[in-house]
């Protein structure tokens, strides 16, 4: 009965436009007033307290403080103009240029929206004025600002670790390959789609030039470099790491490339710690569902319906990868990987599965949800960019979603691709 109350309230609340830990704090509030033989709501406080008093979870805000100072402080223009000398002259140059700086935004946001908003606010209005649609633009991207949860530092990782209790540093070490994987894909796909539309590269290829801009973008390349050291060398934990790249991203566009102003701090300070209270809440509001959740036996419900349908763990993972592409198009990543860990996690590991790469696919199936409607976050982010309607932006986006699923296909079946540069540094 809780959980029929809880899994109907979340889908009308969430019908009504309201956002999902809006939708998840209501709906677990119903199902505590509504049920029988449940604790007081007073819960709902605790619950959600709990859920985020962590060590780990200071990850987050100091990560978000990161990708906010390095984004503030010239960090992005250097990294496409790297990107540009890298993979310009190609055909369809700026489309590559997109997800080759999407990669390397990546490892200083944490973040699939940062990583979106921060690659497209420079590179859309380009595109067009090179002669790209708009709406092509658009989904590529939406496209480059999914690996912005797989490669490192990743907080929906920092957010799985946390919870099944496995080391953060080696979730970050494993996010390494598949994020690359799917950037060179993409690259791939926005290669094929302009050779045959006819969109040409932007100048010739020089060592010359991509020395310079390598240069010029040295700093803010040396701040994942200084996180996975510092980590792997036991100089500091992931969380103290999240600090160290605070400061270092204010260092930097403060002092060494001077675009980030005294008097751009409150603004900065204020959208870092907007967009960790937004996560915040949905974490918590996400927890308190999964623990209605699995009070009302769901994990047990779907251990056993695993267990009679196969043991076989490829199988398996065939079917939760199609769960999580469904989940993924519905709810927020973090909000995903709280609710869903703790109930597929024990009969994943039941199986014989890697806790750490589990963790992986989880997060890679909740990436490529971010460019899946109805929900994808990353399509709302571009689509408010350039005010083009999702519809149009997901018509676009098709050829790289299907080759996302090819690149998940490939990782289920050769776990090793995630699994072998953890293995490598133990």
């Amino acid at each position: 009965m809780v959980l029929l109350i809880v899994l109907v309230s979340f889908a009308v609340i969430l019908a009504t436009g309201a956002s999902i830990g809006v939708g998840l704090g209501l709906a677990s509030a119903a199902g505590l007033f509504f049920g029988e033989h449940m604790p007081p709501l007073l819960v709902i406080v605790q619950r959600m307290f709990t859920s985020v008093d962590s060590f780990s979870f200071m990850a987050v805000p100091f990560f978000m403080l990161a990708g906010a100072f390095m984004s503030d402080g010239g960090v992005t223009k250097r990294i496409v103009d790297f990107s540009m000398s890298l993979v310009g002259s190609l055909s369809g140059g700026l489309a590559l240029v997109v997800s080759v700086a999407g990669m390397f935004f990546a490892a200083l946001s944490g973040s699939s929206a940062a990583t979106t908003a921060a690659i497209g606010a420079s590179m859309i209005d380009e595109m067009e004025r090179r002669g790209y649609p708009r709406a092509f633009a658009a989904a590529v991207v939406a496209a480059g600002g999914t690996v912005g949860i797989i490669i490192p530092p990743s907080i929906t990782m920092v957010v799985y670790g946390s919870i099944a209790n496995v080391s953060v540093a080696d979730l970050f070490m494993a996010g390494f390959a598949p994020g690359i994987l799917m950037g060179i894909t993409m690259c791939i796909v926005s290669w094929f789609i302009s050779k045959k539309n006819g969109y040409s590269g932007e100048g010739n290829f020089s060592i010359v030039k991509v020395a310079k801009s390598f240069k010029e973008c040295f700093w803010a390349l040396m701040m994942p470099v200084i996180i996975l050291g510092g980590i792997y060398l036991g100089l500091f934990t992931p969380t103290e790491a999240a600090a160290v790249a605070a400061v270092y991203g204010a260092v930097v566009g403060l002092f060494i490339y001077k675009e980030l102003k005294w008097s751009d701090l409150p603004k900065t300070l204020l959208s870092a710690a907007y967009n960790t209270t937004m996560i915040m809440f949905v974490v918590g509001a996400a927890n308190l569902f999964g623990w209605i959740l699995t009070n009302a036996h769901v994990p047990h419900m779907l251990a056993e319906f695993f267990a009679s349908v196969t043991d076989n763990k490829f199988v398996f993972l065939m079917m939760i990868n199609v769960l999580l592409l469904i989940i993924g198009t519905l709810v927020n990543a973090s909000a995903a990987v709280v609710i869903l860990t703790p109930i597929l996690l024990p009969v994943a590991v039941g199986m014989g599965i890697d806790p750490m790469f589990f963790g992986v696919l989880m997060v890679v199936n909740l990436a490529i949800g971010c460019v899946t409607p109805p929900v994808g976050l990353d399509l709302f982010v571009v689509s408010s960019i350039t005010g083009i309607s999702v519809d149009k932006v997901t018509a676009k986006i098709l050829p790289y979603l299907a080759m996302f699923i090819v690149d998940l296909l490939v990782l289920t079946y050769f776990p090793s691709i995630i699994t072998f540069v953890p293995d490598m540094m133990h």
